[in-house]
């Protein structure tokens, strides 16, 4: 991490040249859900190749975008589109964005995804707010030398999904009747979908859902003291004694037709948090 801080201010000066607000919370646009952003009211969008110290987004379905604007009257950044670490990327790499939201002033970082359904009740379209996870990558964002700016060298794991927000997200389901129950997210490096081998270990160790992201942007956004929601969309049901082929073009499909569901829980959530930060309900 030798002179991170350095590359995270001159990003976030490029970006502050032409937007100057001061945002509390960002989001993460996982596969297919791109259409999240069509909610904002964007007032500057950068590429990614454009912004110092970022890497291009390589993945289907990633535009590679940091939209600044707002969402319902809340200043929000979202990255429209992520970068995983079967692009050949570092893990620093890769979270290198989540520093960047960070020092922006982001206090909550919505992460969503696209994944597969390991649990026997799980069917395509459901949405999975994840509770908890497990980091099957074989690397961690973390390793290396510490910046105690940035963070403390041994960041405490037993809650990286904020725990009242969980429960928030699922009465939010509730009141709008969409399918939403909550799990374990089990992270891989990708880019290959599992064997049946594989789909039975990760139910076996207590996984419900498994991905290619959203666990190095968890551990790097708790070691830098935000908070976290976790909304997985299931694609596809993984049941190892009943499996069928997968393509990505199909997992883009169910997780865009999903995107509605994802954007009410946003949409509730951020009108929540803007309410608790107004003083208008208690955090």
């Amino acid at each position: 991490m030798h002179g991170l801080c350095e590359r995270i201010d001159e990003t976030v000066g490029y970006i502050r040249s032409r937007w100057s607000r001061e945002p509390r919370i960002g989001i993460i646009c996982g596969t297919g859900l791109g259409k999240l952003i069509e909610r904002m009211e964007p007032a500057e969008t950068f590429t990614f190749e454009e912004l110092p110290h970022f890497v291009p987004s390589t993945a289907l379905g990633h535009a590679g975008k940091l939209i600044c604007g707002k969402w319902h009257q809340t200043d929000v950044v979202a990255l429209q589109g992520r970068l995983h670490f079967y692009e050949g990327y570092t893990l620093q790499e890769i979270t290198f964005p989540v520093r960047v939201l960070h020092a922006l002033g982001i206090d909550l970082l919505i992460i969503t995804s696209a994944s597969g359904g390991m649990h026997p009740q799980h069917h395509p379209g459901q949405i999975i707010v994840l509770d908890d996870h497990i980091n099957l990558m074989g690397d961690n964002p973390l390793a290396g030398w510490n910046d105690d700016q940035l963070g403390p060298r041994y960041p405490d794991m037993s809650s990286p999904y904020d725990p009242p927000l969980i429960e928030k997200a699922l009465d939010l389901a509730r009141q709008q009747n969409i399918s939403a129950d909550r799990g374990v997210y089990v992270g891989v490096k990708g880019p290959n979908y599992e064997t049946r081998a594989e789909y039975r270990f990760f139910r076996a160790i207590g996984g419900d859902v498994v991905g290619m992201s959203t666990v190095p942007e968890t551990l790097v956004a708790i070691h830098a003291g935000m908070r976290v929601v976790g909304l997985s969309t299931v694609t596809n049901v993984c049941l190892p004694d009943a499996l069928t082929p997968t393509s990505g073009q199909e997992v883009i499909n169910v997780a865009d037709s999903a995107s509605r569901n994802v954007g009410v829980l946003i949409d509730g959530l951020i009108r929540h948090e803007s309410k608790t930060m107004r003083g208008e309900l208690f955090p």
